[in-house]
């Protein structure tokens, strides 16, 4: 935290941020805001700044759209998914009767480049922390092609992110390093794009308190998302006053991710909620475990990559390729069992379709043989 944001009251601390969103909003250019939004606290609270900033001015003031763009992987957790949805939907509808220049996008994966099409129809391993194929091809692909496609339409564009240095030491590294100690900074990959911190100098406990004593000006309450963080965490939420108080929900671990994620060793958000009363989505959790169980078993893996080619470690041993047909089908039963016991739509139509089409392919050129031998690395090209 910045030693001047340090001695600012939370009431001084609200107001400098209203001040520079105002300030900034009104500058001369007309770059659109693009607001990063996943539902959670941080960008919540950055989304309340920017129309709580926008109802302060007369509507022939409020010139610049301001885009709220939200991303779908399509394997979020089913409460998650929801929350989102219906977030997105109080704030398009919010906005219109405000007549506030807001736009809502929900941006998602390539219909061939979804989890499901990777992973059962091209057969890539369940994502581990040395292969971690799905974050760009499911996050930041889409959410990047918007921007882009912004900033070609109006030559930059500004992203407000909820980033905050308190949220994680990698988190504060991350912010030191790209700010030039201006508002704006340059984007490190987005060429065009500038990005904008607003609350980088909050504290975990003054984002709950706002978001507890403000109501979102979009209509609603920020009750059903601090009910999704006790859940989803195991622990307590309470209303924090000052720092004395017992710290609020999400200071151990604020996020939620996909519920296919084998990256983590435990889903604790997912058992979280099925501890706080959602049994239901106990095949979901037995799902994911057995995803990251049998992404090393050899007779599951192709000896070749899709490329063709047979790829080997220095020492000689065999890296494995992708699952194979008789595993991806395996998968495939699976995934629908635990649609039908959880009653969420896991896979849609058209990834099945995708997947068949790729079978069908594989099957034709022979790809399917198991591998001899486990190894730790992962290929699928």
């Amino acid at each position: 935290m910045s030693e001047v944001a340090a001695c600012l009251s939370l009431e001084d601390k609200i107001e400098s941020v209203l001040g520079d969103l105002l300030e900034e909003y009104s500058a001369e250019h007309d770059h659109p805001w693009i607001v990063g939004f996943s539902g959670g606290k941080d960008s919540t609270l950055v989304l309340q700044f920017v129309i709580e900033m926008l109802l302060s001015l007369p509507p022939s003031a409020r010139r610049r759209t301001v885009h709220v763009v939200a991303n779908d992987t399509l394997v979020e957790a089913p409460l998650v998914a929801k929350h989102l949805d219906k977030c997105l939907a109080r704030i398009r509808t919010g906005s219109e009767a405000l007549r506030l220049p807001v736009t809502v996008i929900k941006t998602s994966p390539k219909a061939d480049q979804t989890f499901w099409v990777n992973l059962i129809g091209r057969g890539y391993p369940s994502p581990s922390r040395t292969f971690r194929w799905c974050t760009d091809r499911m996050k930041i692909q889409p959410t990047s092609h918007y921007i882009r496609s912004q900033v070609a339409s109006n030559g930059k564009v500004i992203l407000l992110l909820g980033v905050r240095r308190q949220e994680s030491s990698t988190r504060a590294v991350s912010v030191n390093r790209y700010s030039n100690g201006g508002r704006l900074n340059a984007h490190n990959d987005l060429q065009g794009c500038l990005v904008y911190r607003p609350i980088v100098d909050f504290s975990t406990e003054e984002v709950w308190q706002i978001l507890l004593q403000r109501r979102p000006p979009w209509g609603g309450t920020h009750r059903d998302l601090v009910t999704l963080y006790k859940n989803g965490q195991g622990g307590e939420c309470p209303l924090v006053i000052d720092k004395s108080d017992a710290p609020s929900c999400g200071t151990s671990s604020s996020r939620f991710g996909c519920w296919t994620c084998t990256v983590v060793v435990k889903d604790r958000s997912m058992e979280g909620f099925i501890e706080s009363g959602q049994e239901n989505l106990e095949p979901l959790l037995e799902m994911r475990d057995w995803l990251a169980e049998i992404r090393n078993d050899p007779t599951r893996r192709m000896a070749h990559r899709r490329n063709g080619k047979v790829t080997y470690l220095a020492d000689g041993s065999l890296i494995p390729g992708p699952f194979t047909l008789t595993a991806r089908r395996e998968i495939m039963d699976r995934l629908l069992e635990a649609q039908m016991a959880t009653g969420e739509v896991l896979i849609t139509e058209d990834e099945v379709e995708h997947i068949e089409r790729i079978w069908a392919e594989d099957a034709a050129f022979g790809l399917g043989a198991a591998v001899a031998e486990p190894a730790d690395s992962e290929a699928v090209a």
